[in-house]
């Protein structure tokens, strides 16, 4: 018999995926995890049955929210990931030799271990870089407790607003974050799907509350095929820095980083939104 994994997009869209073995399954003090394999897309796992990484493309994700920061402000030394228990959000900032110490912290443990023994290709960096501490407990709180200006670049890997990753898209969280974040600090944060309304609504909830905490507040897509409508976005916000006006493109390519899915021009490129998009946020 056919195993299948399957997620509900929206009540009359479904996601499916045909599996090889269902790998590994357990309930965390916080949520269901389980890992799967197939042949298009590789190892995969779950949260509560939604879709978190894929080996097939998780490359577009991690490639587009470390990189289009880094360019940017290139000297960012101090790095806060939120969430990203999966360890590829980290692997991708720790290619860069300038960065000197890397916070990560993830409320469940337990989705780091297992992605260390199953996804090592996203968890590869995890005990094994001396500039990356971890911290097992809640981002919301980590930030409330963290002192002004700790950080040049905080990123926000997180899961839907929804469980554990509800309290990451409230206004205390990103007026906290602009408090820890020095001067020229920069927030990316996972910022939804514009387009279903479901989706859209978080997307807008979301972008409303960084434009009050940052003066700089913009918007960029990228194309994840196993995430619902295929079409994502990241927020970015900062204190000073314009992503495109101040894009170090030379700079960043003097790191000499082999990328599949980042590059300069696309950066570009990625915050020209399409006009429903831009509509939505205007109306946030």
């Amino acid at each position: 018999m056919d195993l299948w994994y399957s997620e509900n997009h929206q009540d009359d869209t479904k996601f499916s995926i045909k599996v090889n073995e269902h790998i590994h399954s357990e309930k965390s003090e916080f949520q269901q995890i389980d890992f799967f394999s197939s042949n298009t897309f590789g190892r995969f796992f779950t949260l509560d049955g939604f879709m978190m990484v894929t080996e097939k493309d998780e490359f577009i994700y991690h490639d587009m929210i470390a990189h289009v920061p880094m360019a940017v402000n290139p000297d960012i030394k101090r790095v806060l990931i939120i969430g990203g228990g999966d360890g590829g959000t980290a692997r991708e900032i720790l290619r860069y030799p300038s960065v000197e110490r890397v916070d990560m912290v993830e409320i469940d443990e337990r989705v780091v271990r297992l992605c260390q023994k199953f996804l090592p290709q996203t968890a590869c960096k995890i005990d094994r870089d001396r500039r990356l501490t971890l911290y097992f407990e809640d981002g919301l709180q980590f930030v409330q407790d963290a002192p002004n200006n700790a950080y040049d670049l905080i990123l926000v890997d997180s899961t839907d607003p929804i469980g554990p990753g509800e309290g990451l898209f409230t206004y205390a969280f990103y007026n906290n974050c602009q408090r820890i974040l020095s001067d020229d600090g920069i927030l990316i944060n996972q910022h939804e799907s514009p387009y279903y309304a479901s989706y859209a609504y978080e997307m807008k909830r979301a972008h409303s509350k960084i434009k009050d905490a940052f003066p700089i507040a913009k918007v960029y897509q990228f194309h994840m095929p196993t995430y619902p409508s295929g079409h994502w976005l990241f927020g970015f916000a900062s204190k000073k820095y314009d992503p495109i006006k101040d894009l170090k493109a030379d700079k960043w390519q003097s790191f000499g980083l082999k990328t599949d899915y980042y590059n300069t021009d696309l950066h570009i490129g990625a915050f020209m939104l399409p006009t429903y998009v831009r509509e939505e946020l205007e109306n946030a």
